[in-house]
């Protein structure tokens, strides 16, 4: 039996239990939540559960987005291989995501209308994922993000015709 787990990669760090470390979080806080586990896409989806989302989403999901970036380095430290986590609150990244497509959609069809370019955001890391997931599928177009965005890591996107490989 030891030598079959010596040829095999040792067996890592169990990984973290990121809905329990969730609800700790957020029972730290005084906050009356109840966080329910979901798989989507192949990822984990931590879905908070409570009566005042506004405190949980905060200014344009800031407060979110930096409770999701905390439970992320907790479960990194714990264990580095484990995959990254989705929080949301109440439904509130579904929504922005489906406001996010709509852009994405729009800013798509004048690109095929007109052919130029068009800039589109602001957006978040994880917006930006989205927006790629997205138009990866697109066989006419492209989303590439542009710059080294602002001091909150928020950077504009083009939308554009995919170009063709020269050959």
């Amino acid at each position: 039996m030891e030598t079959e787990s010596a040829a095999a990669p040792a067996p890592s760090t169990p990984l973290p239990d990121s809905r329990e470390i969730l609800q700790k979080m957020l029972d730290g806080l005084g906050l009356h939540t109840k966080v329910e586990q979901f798989t989507m896409d192949g990822s984990t989806l931590l879905h908070i559960a409570t009566a005042e989302p506004g405190r949980l989403i905060g200014k344009h999901g800031q407060t979110l987005s930096q409770l999701q970036f905390l439970l992320n380095r907790i479960i990194q430290r714990m264990n580095p291989e484990a995959p990254r986590v989705t929080v949301d609150c109440e439904r509130y990244r579904e929504r922005q995501r489906d406001d996010i497509l709509k852009k994405v959609v729009e800013a798509a069809d004048k690109v095929r209308r007109w052919g130029d370019p068009v800039k589109i955001g602001p957006f978040s890391a994880f917006d930006r994922r989205v927006i790629h997931l997205h138009m990866e599928k697109d066989r006419e177009l492209e989303a590439i993000s542009e710059g080294d965005g602002d001091e909150a890591g928020m950077k504009r996107m083009v939308i554009r015709v995919r170009e063709t490989p020269a050959g």
